[in-house]
């Protein structure tokens, strides 16, 4: 597996990178249905290319597993091809985050339990909670914050 920071954003990578997120998230976010998740999916390329710092996990084959997008010390985005979880690669993900671009909170959708799991296990504490999204969607979301 090899973790990079992505200097190229070419379409083909955003592609491979959208099918990682679309897949990811009908695994995790079961709060939404597939209308809703093909909605929001419309917003993905222009999300990938406009955080400011986009972090890559390939397999062995050159081809992306999992991804996360970081904006100053905040973690916007981590997302896990299905099979990739419970082995380790989030986990990976986050410490090379705090490690090298100090990620030091998240935002975590409230319907989403082993999400929110997942960041208090790295040490993460809700500090905030708000009952809708970004986008104003009934979806509560928990800002965590690095203990």
């Amino acid at each position: 597996m090899y973790i990079y920071k992505v200097k190229d954003r070419n379409p083909m990578l955003i592609e491979q990178l959208e099918r990682v997120w679309k897949e990811s998230v009908k695994e995790t976010h079961l709060f939404l249905s597939d209308a809703e998740i093909n909605n929001i999916q419309k917003y993905i390329p222009q999300a990938l290319m406009g955080v400011a710092q986009l972090i890559v996990a390939e397999n062995e084959s050159g081809i992306p597993i999992a991804f996360m997008g970081i904006e100053e010390h905040k973690l916007e985005m981590l997302f896990l091809a299905p099979q990739e979880r419970g082995h380790g690669l989030g986990k990976k993900l986050i410490e090379y985050g705090i490690k090298e671009y100090a990620i030091d909170e998240v935002g975590v959708n409230e319907q989403n339990p082993k999400a929110r799991g997942f960041y208090e296990h790295m040490g993460f504490r809700v500090y905030k909670r708000t009952e809708t999204d970004e986008q104003g969607k009934p979806y509560p979301v928990l800002y965590m914050k690095l203990t």
